[in-house]
């Protein structure tokens, strides 16, 4: 540590110098000396490209995720008894059986759990155990906790092979849109309307319809479902976990447990990953581990094997949609319905809020006219889905994409023409549930921007004559928008707390209640932190997401993690400073009109008058004057509200937007194709970190381009997940990249809403660019109609279902024009 002496004799301190001479002699022994921040000017702020504040520790292995974690030396390992059937009845199960197995410490069932057995996220219907009736295969059915894992898993596996669960096995239901069908949902049928779409139809000069299926998606986090659980001195315990959502974790621990809230405290520095697969389904993993910790008085791990993982837990949605809608001899939308169908799986989870965002992004970027949408809640004997990137939104574009492409072929336009007709405009700028969208002359422009600088149209002669050549090989190009509602859609969700220290030695310590994933989030609250308080970056540090610092916190969902939470750490520094601003004017007796922070100094006054404290000297001198150098921000966000009973109001904040341009080149021989080029252009605002940005919108559309092409779930007849590991689900790798990858920011354009800084969140949004390759897929196969029909092409697009919908257009064609097949 430099004395004050070193710190003295250094070129260029003679303010602080003064500064610390004076404090000289009061302060002895009272606490640690305030750093030099220095004068220029503040590095890492929000605005400015900064690495993730993990970013060494990630490529070095040195971040800790929970299977890192130190435990105690008897620390219990858990298995899970997941059923192996998907719809049926539980007859008997035999614990005490179980418990006779060696190395097993404790098993617990469903008549283990003191408190509440139902463990549902917002509605009830999940048992946190298996009762009587079985749901979907994967459920829970007891817990195994023995001295090691492997004894943990060999008394699971004696549990099937000696006869100590008995299970009567019924047919499951597996098909939502017959579950549709015959009113079989986990919450009400949902509808938003917008005038007569029935006379809109009728008045229409053209009528375009069609159906398709939009496959789900499976998480694949790096880390999977994993906790650690310690007992504490009293009735609580400690939670150690992957976890996008910790209060709600913190809740349902307790009402497990049946103690108070305050006597579990959750932590939560970083996940492997999440995409939304750990912002409900991680929690009841923390409830087994709960239970057995307080029940032997031991530390309890669980770490679900990836089969488990993927059996257990749910995925994105399936979605089945139908769209009918009218149009004029332009193309433009007049009006019409849409019904979109999830598979909910057999609870409610997310699907309510799930399902709604899948209809508020039925119309994508274009205005519907006068419409109706219809979403129902579809109940499967499979795992419960839930929330997945986009949460709903990219399974509602996709309806309103298919349009595009078919009312192109229909009118013989191309498509990018079609889409741009529709797009929101004056005249046609409210939503089919009530919100005006606003900046949409941005989204306009960013469209036209992209056109330009990826050259479509030109590209668009090029493969056209391309295709008229060869037979076998075609090539096919899109550009596909995105507008994303930016907001929890249940409102109260829309809020966020954050707890700010300062040190006496100048260092700043930020906590907040959003958690950290690998997007940067922390990164970026740092940022805001250091440029609210003019230092640097590296001047601040951000601890684990703690219940017990910053309570009844919302999950890092909906990509509001940035926004709201950079603004109630915001918040914290504002009332900070101005009491600091208080105590300076009285202190030094400055001015308290027009002053602010500097490059680390409070500066008062202008040209000769001005004074210029050192930060470490305003903090040190506010600690002998018994001023508090601790403060808590809350941000909520304002003015969305939504009527369910009239499907009216503004749900969203903002929007952002953005969009892609992808060429594809397709075998229509065998189905497989490869992604040539993708350019994107994406609105993230003024941004708070362009790097970190960048690396989202990346990530993002390449995760979005796997949903679309090569990531498909399988189920058996029986109900079983057979694509369970990374054996048969293929995730997109670092060949599928596109060779040519064009991707900015839109520039210029700051956020009209008073959003931090005027950013626009970057989570969500871009995942939706990867229909551009979805879209170019079909563009390619239309040219085997001579771009007069878009084939059905279901998702995930994978080259059986490219090669089906080739044939299904050459045999067309053939009947069009016997014995030309192929020229």
């Amino acid at each position: 540590m430099r004395t004050l002496t070193d710190i003295s004799t250094q070129p260029g301190n003679h303010a602080d110098t003064t500064a610390r001479e004076t404090l000289d002699g009061q302060i002895k022994g009272a606490s640690p000396l305030a750093r030099e921040t220095g004068v220029a000017r503040p590095r890492g702020i929000a605005g400015t490209s900064q690495a993730h504040e993990s970013a060494v520790k990630h490529v070095t292995g040195r971040a800790a995720y929970i299977d890192d974690l130190k435990a105690p030396a008897d620390t219990l390992h858990v298995a899970l008894g997941l059923s192996p059937v998907a719809h049926g009845n539980l007859n008997r199960l035999d614990l005490a059986a179980l418990r006779a197995q060696p190395g097993v410490v404790d098993v617990i069932g469903f008549n283990d759990v003191p408190g509440h057995t139902d463990i549902g996220p917002v509605f009830p219907g999940d048992p946190i155990f298996v009762e009587r009736e079985i749901s979907y295969l994967g459920q829970v059915m007891f817990a195994v906790a023995a001295d090691s894992q492997r004894a943990a898993r060999e008394a699971v596996a004696a549990a099937w092979r000696e006869g100590i669960v008995d299970i009567e096995e019924l047919a499951p239901s597996l098909d939502p849109v017959a579950a549709a069908e015959r009113g079989d949902f986990v919450r009400p049928t949902h509808v938003q309307e917008s005038g007569d779409w029935q006379q809109a139809l009728a008045n229409s000069r053209h009528v375009v319809e069609g159906e398709q299926f939009v496959g789900g998606q499976e998480h694949f986090y790096l880390e999977g479902q994993a906790c650690l659980v310690q007992p504490t001195e009293d009735e609580g315990v400690i939670v150690h976990t992957s976890n996008q959502h910790p209060s709600e974790t913190q809740k349902l621990v307790a009402e497990v447990l049946g103690i108070p809230f305050h006597a579990v405290t959750v932590e939560m520095r970083r996940m492997g990953g999440g995409f939304g697969g750990k912002e409900t389904q991680a929690s009841p993993w923390a409830c087994i581990a709960a239970l057995i910790a307080r029940r032997t008085g031991r530390a309890a791990r669980v770490n679900l094997p990836r089969a488990d993982d993927m059996r257990a837990t749910g995925k994105r949605h399936p979605f089945h949609n139908r769209y009918r809608l009218g149009v004029d001899d332009q193309g433009v939308i007049q009006g019409g319905e849409i019904t979109v169908i999830g598979d909910c799986g057999y609870s409610p989870d997310l699907s309510d809020a799930i399902v709604d965002r899948a209809m508020f992004h039925s119309d994508n970027a274009y205005s519907l006219g006068l419409a109706r949408v219809t979403g129902h809640r579809a109940r499967t004997h499979t795992a419960s889905n839930t929330a997945f990137r986009g949460f709903g939104g990219p399974q509602g574009m996709m309806v309103i994409e298919a349009a595009m492409d078919d009312i192109a072929r229909q009118i013989g336009e191309d498509p990018l023409t079609v889409r741009k007709r529709n797009l929101y405009r004056e005249g046609r700028e409210i939503t089919h549930y009530g919100q005006t969208v606003d900046q949409r002359q941005l989204l306009h422009d960013l469209i036209t921007q992209l056109e330009t600088s990826s050259e479509y149209w030109a590209r668009r002669e090029v493969i056209t004559e391309f295709n008229a050549r060869n037979p076998i090989i075609r090539r096919g190009l899109a550009l596909t928008p995105v507008k994303f509602g930016i907001s929890f859609t249940a409102k109260h969700l829309n809020q966020a707390g954050a707890l700010l220290h300062v040190y006496t030695d100048g260092s700043v310590m930020i906590n907040h209640g959003g958690t950290e994933m690998g997007q940067g989030l922390h990164t970026k609250i740092c940022q805001v932190v250091a440029r609210e308080l003019s230092l640097d970056v590296e001047g601040v540090r951000i601890t684990a997401t703690r219940t017990d610092k910053v309570p009844n916190t919302s999950p890092t969902a909906a990509s509001s993690g940035a926004d709201l939470n950079g603004q109630a750490a915001r918040d914290a520094c504002v009332k900070l400073k101005a009491r600091l601003f208080d105590f300076a004017s009285e202190e030094y007796a400055l001015d308290r009109e027009g002053m602010r922070m500097e490059a680390g100094y409070l500066v008062a006054g202008e040209g000769e008058s001005e004074r210029r404290i050192p930060w470490g000297e305003l903090v040190q001198a506010a600690y002998i004057g018994r001023i508090s150098l601790s403060e808590k921000g809350f941000y909520a966000t304002p003015l969305i509200h939504y009527d369910r009973n009239t499907g009216q109001g503004r749900p969203f904040y903002y929007y952002a937007f953005g969009a892609a341009v992808a060429e594809v080149s397709v075998d229509t021989l065998s189905g497989e194709y490869q992604v040539d080029r993708v350019d994107i252009l994406h609105d993230v605002g003024d941004s708070l970190n362009p790097a970190i940005d960048l690396g989202q919108v990346e990530g993002g559309f390449i995760q979005g381009m796997g949903w679309m092409t090569s990531e498909e779930l399988k189920w058996n007849e029986a109900g079983r997940l057979i694509s369970d590991g990374p054996a048969t689900y293929k995730i997109p790798t670092y060949g599928d990249l596109p060779p040519v990858f064009n991707v900015n920011l839109m520039e210029g354009h700051p956020n009209s809403m008073a959003s931090i800084y005027r950013s626009k969140a970057v989570g969500e949004p871009p995942f939706m660019l990867g229909m551009a390759v979805w879209s170019a897929l079909r563009d390619a196969l239309a040219s085997l109609a001579d771009y007069r029909e878009a084939p059905r092409l279901d998702t995930p697009a994978t080259p059986e279902r490219v090669l089906m919908a080739a044939e299904v257009l050459r045999e067309a064609r053939e009947l069009r024009h016997p014995g030309k097949d192929g020229e």
